[in-house]
Formats: structure tokens, sequence, C-alpha cells
């Protein structure tokens, strides 16, 4: 894992209320595993213009489908929901901590 910062976009359709609320619970999540993390939110039409932006992005954390290669993408709807968070935190440490 080492100490670099992996680089999370974190994405909705209007990167306002969800995005800014994914973006706390993934911040959270990778503090609480010891994971730096330099999160940008944007909305869902941006990410690719953010991923050409950022050059290495470790991760896309989104509540709207995305069109995305080469990058692991996880849905933030859980986070919305409820249902099946220990799961998608699960799998956001997991793809972190191997990036």
């Amino acid at each position: 894992m080492g100490n670099d910062i992996k680089k999370v976009i974190v994405s909705c359709g209007t990167a306002i209320a969800t995005a800014t609320y994914v973006a706390s619970k993934v911040k959270e999540i990778a503090e609480e595993n010891g994971i730096k993390v330099e999160i940008t939110q944007c909305k869902a039409a941006e990410v690719n213009y953010y991923i050409s932006m950022l050059g290495k992005v470790d991760l896309i954390v989104t509540t709207t489908p995305v069109n995305v290669q080469g990058i692991p993408v996880v849905n933030g709807v859980p986070f919305l929901s409820g249902v099946g968070v220990e799961q998608v935190k699960k799998k956001i440490v997991d793809i972190l901590k191997k990036s």
C-alpha cells in the first residue's frame, strides 16, 4: 500500500448533495483503513474529463452509470439506500489497497 495517495472520483447526476455525501463516506472508509485519498467530485457526464485531468485514477464511486474503461467502478447507491453498505465498503478498501 505504501504512503501514496489514491485518487478517487465520486460522481452523481449533479455533483452536489449525493456526491458530497458519498465522498464523505469514501473518505471515512479510507481513513479507517489507513489509506490516503484525494477525492474529486463531479457530475457523471464529467468523469472522463476528470480522468484525463488527474492522470492516474485508482477508483470511481458513482451513483449514476458511467462509461469508463480500465478503472474500477463501484456503485455508491448502497450509501444512500443503506442496503449492501458493508459489501461496498469492503470492495472499496480491497480496490484501494491493490492499486
